[in-house]
């Protein structure tokens, strides 16, 4: 979408999510989602300030109006420029600008941003305090519960209330704690333990604060479940790995009353996008890499995932493919 295209809609409601996810939460990928879900409220790739600053902004930025409510996740440790960021995020129309401060990447700490952020609250608080001198927007914080040996209660309770000092009121809590050296992201996402009891406390202790929690979150009825003592839940991979999931959230998270889609329903839809998108130049693998889950669990799931991933990316791959890999699944 371009700048100003759109007037900013309401705060959004997060009561569900869509997590962040480097080369996952692409535009494609958000459109696909959408067509499973008008309410729940997605997330861009984590954008560093220098690539917007610096580098394509269209690109980094750009998205299709289908994809509102949408969040800008904001990678950064500068006040300045993430104050700058967030106007420009105003400006394209985001829906909410949220600050990084759960990514354990190597990468990402080289650059002072990320989980690394959880050990200067202060700076976090200054970056927060900018973000939100300089947009209109809802400004969030998506952390871990502790890193390294600063992993204790006290710590968390310490960086939260430094953090919402500055009015900030809402924080996505990841709830395991990041080792920033010694396990790789994919290990900080799986070896650390969950502690959902850590995120349910942080909200008896902060009752004025709207606390999100991520990481482990598989279905609906478990979303269902810790909204009882939660305000909002944000669900991650199995989004991407077992996205029909997401077909009921309108009704049962925000009590629609939506005919359910089928999956092939789903498929048809999207026919009408991969058109467009391989009309300006897009490969169709760049979007069908992000619905090889939709028919998980369904009798020729296999065979879909197989037609997608050998024709998808071949020259001249069309519609025609995914079409083609429609008819080898139960629908």
């Amino acid at each position: 979408m371009q700048a100003n295209q759109l007037n900013l809609n309401n705060t959004p409601n997060r009561r569900l999510s869509i997590a962040p996810m480097l080369d996952w939460s692409t535009s494609h990928c958000r459109y696909f989602h959408r067509l499973l879900t008008k309410q729940t409220v997605l997330y861009s790739e984590m954008v560093t300030t220098g690539a917007i600053i610096h580098g394509d902004r269209q690109r980094h930025l750009g998205f299709s109006a289908e994809e509102q409510p949408i969040a800008l996740q904001l990678g950064g440790s500068s006040p300045k420029d993430l104050a700058l960021c967030s106007k420009i995020a105003e400006d394209y129309a985001y829906n909410e600008v949220n600050l990084n401060v759960g990514c354990p990447s190597d990468r990402v700490q080289n650059g002072r941003f990320g989980a690394c952020l959880m050990a200067e609250p202060q700076l976090v608080a200054d970056c927060i305090d900018a973000m939100q001198a300089a947009t209109v927007l809802p400004v969030t914080v998506k952390s871990r519960i502790g890193i390294d040996d600063l992993d204790s209660y006290e710590a968390l309770v310490n960086f939260i209330e430094t953090v919402s000092s500055t009015g900030c009121e809402t924080f996505i809590l990841h709830a395991r704690k990041a080792w920033l050296s010694g396990l790789s992201p994919k290990q900080n996402r799986e070896v650390p333990p969950l502690r959902y009891e850590v995120v349910q406390q942080i909200k008896q202790d902060f009752p004025h604060l709207e606390i999100i929690i991520n990481g482990g979150i598989t279905s609906l009825e478990q979303t269902t479940q810790l909204l009882t003592t939660l305000d909002g839940v944000m669900i991650g991979r199995e989004a991407y790995h077992n996205p029909y999931i997401l077909v009921e959230a309108d009704n049962l998270i925000y009590q629609g009353s939506l005919a359910v889609k089928t999956r092939q329903d789903i498929v048809l839809e999207l026919i009408p996008y991969i058109q467009e998108q391989l009309g300006k130049g897009v490969k169709l693998h760049s979007i069908t890499r992000h619905i090889l889950g939709l028919f998980h669990g369904v009798a020729g799931a296999r065979a879909w995932r197989r037609e997608l991933s050998e024709k998808a990316p071949k020259t001249g791959a069309d519609e025609q493919v995914v079409l083609q890999a429609l008819n080898l699944v139960q629908h």
